[in-house]
């Protein structure tokens, strides 16, 4: 029989993937879910002239907005209770098919169930990927690499921006080349993630539940646990925070070009053009927090990067709508909102709960948060029409409350929970290291 210090040594033997590279693989979950999120809205429009009405379009992009909502919810929490890795593939190879769906007809009624799996696919990927980032990552590298991760993510809009602009005048086949390259996106991230194996965390945690061993993954399982101290604070704290703030960038994400062409009245491609120059700044500030989210400058520079944020909204109050104040509200909000926005959502989030609830923490969050975005989506247009000031004043006051709770939850008294779980395990491999090697050989005898 192999003594317990031997099995010891068998487990650090086991090779690891590099985290970095988890971190890169995982993290094209983020890429595929910008870069269709942005490439959607121009596929549907060139579908426009194969017969897909505009009251249609709009359905359809209800349809992926939803879809991602529901996929949050129910990927998170599959996740935690069947394991990261089987439900990260399954939901890749929903968003393949989702990718897929037009090339088999842009009927409606096809193409809503299509769209509907791949914002599906899309919504459960994502909590998922990124607990198995945290859970491979180390204390030092964690918060870098969920950071690197949501940079992915600005690259994938900058696929749907040139996407857009090679195949803006194609039609339909714009169109399918535009949902044909998340398809192949999909495609080769589904055969890297082959080689991602399964957390050690999620592995100890359902062994430690299976024998009935008492500890904080193994028995914090349910739902219900997230209302519960330690965990209520940092919950709420995070719907409440992220919530407000994805409303209120919303606005300028998903309404900017609207906002240029029907308010301001410049044309498409000369705020499409200037707007290019937001995703450099996107990549210098997430390089800018990669390097301090480790560190005790993270709630400094997300106190800052709040107040910039909230004064981007205010640009177009003060200085009126044009091409200027538009472009230098994308600008500061594009840059600030790497330091104060999801990028440090998602570091608080894998903190802030148990590997058994990780997951389903994630995917609540972003539902709520798609869910708040959708409603708010709906009615912005009519708002814009009736008082594009009131409305942006009023986001920037929505924005304002949402990082100030996100302020008071996590400003002091924060508990990370990859602390003390590795504090069970160092006690664990302490106790196994302390067994009698006399003892050890009677039992094998």
């Amino acid at each position: 029989m192999i003594s317990t210090t031997t099995e010891l040594t068998e487990k650090k033997k086991k090779k690891h993937p590099n985290q970095w590279w988890v971190g890169f693989v995982c993290g094209m979950a983020t890429f595929v879910d910008n870069a269709a999120t942005a490439g959607i809205a121009t596929a549907l429009v060139l579908y426009q002239k194969g017969g897909i009405t505009g009251n249609q379009v709009g359905m359809l992009t209800a349809a992926l907005t939803i879809g991602v909502a529901v996929g949050s919810f129910l990927g998170g929490r599959l996740g935690d209770q069947f394991g990261r890795r089987r439900v990260f593939i399954a939901t890749m190879l929903i968003i393949i098919i989702g990718a897929f769906a037009p090339f088999v007809s842009i009927k409606f009624a096809f193409m809503l169930p299509g769209v509907f799996l791949l914002g599906l696919g899309i919504g459960a990927d994502l909590p998922v990927a990124l607990a198995t980032i945290s859970e491979t990552a180390d204390d030092k590298s964690r918060g870098k690499i969920l950071v690197f991760s949501n940079l992915l993510g600005g690259f994938g809009i900058l696929m749907s921006v040139l996407l857009g602009i090679f195949f803006g005048n194609s039609g339909v086949f714009g169109g399918h080349m535009i949902f044909g390259a998340f398809g192949v996106v999909a495609v080769i991230v589904l055969l890297l993630r082959l080689t991602i194996p399964e957390t050690d965390a999620w592995l100890k945690a359902r062994e430690e539940r299976q024998k009935g061993i008492r500890t904080e993954r193994a028995d914090k399982v349910h739902i219900s646990d997230l209302l519960k101290k330690p965990y209520d604070k940092p919950f709420w704290t995070l719907i409440f925070y992220y919530g407000l703030a994805a409303m209120a960038v919303s606005v300028a994400s998903s309404f900017g070009t609207y906002v240029a062409y029907n308010v301001a009245h410049i044309s498409v491609s000369t705020f499409s053009t200037a707007s290019l120059v937001s995703m450099p700044l996107a990549i210098v500030g997430a390089a800018w927090f990669m390097a301090v989210t480790d560190t005790k400058w993270r709630m400094p520079y997300y106190i800052v990067g709040s107040v910039l944020v909230v004064f981007a909204n205010f640009i177009p109050v003060i200085f009126g709508f044009n091409l200027v104040s538009l472009c230098a509200s994308t600008y500061l909000c594009t840059f600030a909102g790497a330091f104060c926005y999801e990028t440090i959502m998602k570091v608080w989030t894998q903190e802030s709960f148990p590997t058994m609830l990780r997951g389903t923490a994630q995917g609540t969050i972003y539902g709520v948060s798609r869910i708040l975005t959708a409603l708010l989506n709906t009615v912005t247009p009519a708002l814009l029409v009736f008082n594009p000031k009131l409305l942006y004043s009023g986001v920037a006051i929505v924005a304002a409350v949402g990082f100030f709770i996100g302020w008071l939850g996590f400003h002091k008294d924060t508990r990370n929970t990859f602390h003390t779980e590795g504090e069970l395990e160092e006690r664990s491999d302490a106790n196994a290291a302390d067994v009698s090697p006399a003892v050890t050989v009677a039992v094998g005898q």
